[in-house]
């Protein structure tokens, strides 16, 4: 069974994009959009500009940790997309839960 809580369709994403509150730090942009349920759906993207398939998967797993430990922080409603920077490359995870924290500070939603 699919896991609710992941973003998956296209319609989504390109409500996102062309609706919703973006917040940018050193190492990940995020994108936020009131989604009217009880709970938050996420996706976190690293597009080709951050490397080869292994530094973006790294760098998906840094945000996806990242936001694993802030998760009982943020406000709950949300479509949230974590899209990496391309200086996000040879960083810790303390390094991308900070900038993570800042963009979400950034948009208010943080509670």
């Amino acid at each position: 069974m699919k896991d609710p809580e992941i973003l998956r369709n296209q319609r989504d994403f390109n409500k996102l994009y062309n609706k919703g509150n973006s917040a940018g730090s050193k190492y990940v942009v995020l994108l936020m959009l009131n989604n009217g349920l009880t709970y938050n759906r996420k996706a976190f993207v690293a597009s080709k500009k951050v490397g080869n398939s292994v530094k973006r998967h790294r760098a998906v797993r840094l945000m996806r940790e990242s936001y694993r430990l802030l998760e009982p922080k943020f406000k709950t409603g949300y479509d949230l997309l974590f899209i990496a920077r391309n200086t996000i490359n040879d960083t810790k995870c303390a390094d991308v839960k900070k900038s993570i924290e800042a963009a979400a500070k950034r948009v208010n939603i943080l509670a």
